[in-house]
């Protein structure tokens, strides 16, 4: 969802226009009738990744009995006929 405010309507009640941004509603600041800015909610940063963990993951799966290419190729020709 969008709302546009005027720039000086924006001055006014900024800290109401960084809620509404926060709860997912982007906001366009709109100077003489055409958009001039955007304000939309921050990004969260990312969890960062153990390698370790995946790395110990990966090695706990079964190995597969053919190579990818060879596997989506054999679906590719099933699918055929």
């Amino acid at each position: 969802m969008t709302e546009q405010i005027p720039l000086r309507q924006a001055k006014a009640m900024l800290s109401e226009l960084a809620e509404r941004a926060a709860d997912g509603i982007d906001v366009i600041i709109s100077k003489h009738g055409r958009p001039a800015a955007r304000l939309t909610a921050a990004r969260r940063p990312r969890k960062p990744v153990d390698l370790d963990k995946l790395q110990a993951l990966v090695r706990r799966m079964p190995k597969q009995p053919q190579g990818a290419g060879r596997a989506l190729r054999d679906l590719r020709n099933q699918a055929r006929y």
